[in-house]
């Protein structure tokens, strides 16, 4: 709240964020580094009483063409079931908390970074399933960090040793 020396007349216009409004965003593929970042956004999200939105992404890169027998639909079942398994630990490790699910036909980044419109937090792991393909193209951590629409949590998929 203000007290009016910054010339406005004190009062706080920003609206009242309830517990449905608040979210923590978290990026999965299957990875170690999003399995760590699921179980510290999940925790993240049962500590201050936020929903967890678990999302994944698929796409097919245009480079790769059409490729006669591929199902795309196949795809999309694949982030579905890691989705489906990542939204299962998560309710076993805190079954009072809310998650949802949301599962898009778009690159990663983009996806991520369109879900943390309006959230509290977009958790991602450091490094994914994205190999080669990711140093040529930047990493979706590194794009996140510097588009997202909230503060970014990138979690080591490596512990130091002592």
């Amino acid at each position: 709240m203000s007290d009016g020396s910054d010339g406005s007349d004190g009062s706080d216009t920003r609206p009242e964020v309830s517990h449905h409004d608040r979210r923590v965003v978290v990026g999965i593929d299957g990875s170690t580094g999003s399995d760590k970042a699921l179980l510290w956004a999940a925790a993240q999200a049962q500590r201050t009483g936020a929903i967890l939105e678990v999302v994944g992404a698929w796409s097919i890169p245009a480079a790769a063409g059409y490729t006669p027998g591929v199902v795309f639909e196949e795809f999309e079942k694949a982030v579905e079931d890691v989705s489906d398994q990542a939204v299962t630990r998560a309710t076993e490790l805190y079954p009072d908390l809310e998650v949802q699910q949301r599962i898009v036909e778009s690159p990663a980044a983009p996806a991520l970074v369109e879900a943390s419109e309006g959230a509290e937090l977009l958790v991602v792991g450091s490094r994914g399933r994205g190999g080669f393909r990711e140093l040529l193209l930047g990493s979706v951590s590194q794009y996140c960090a510097h588009h997202a629409d909230c503060p970014v949590v990138i979690v080591p998929s490596h512990t130091r040793s002592s």
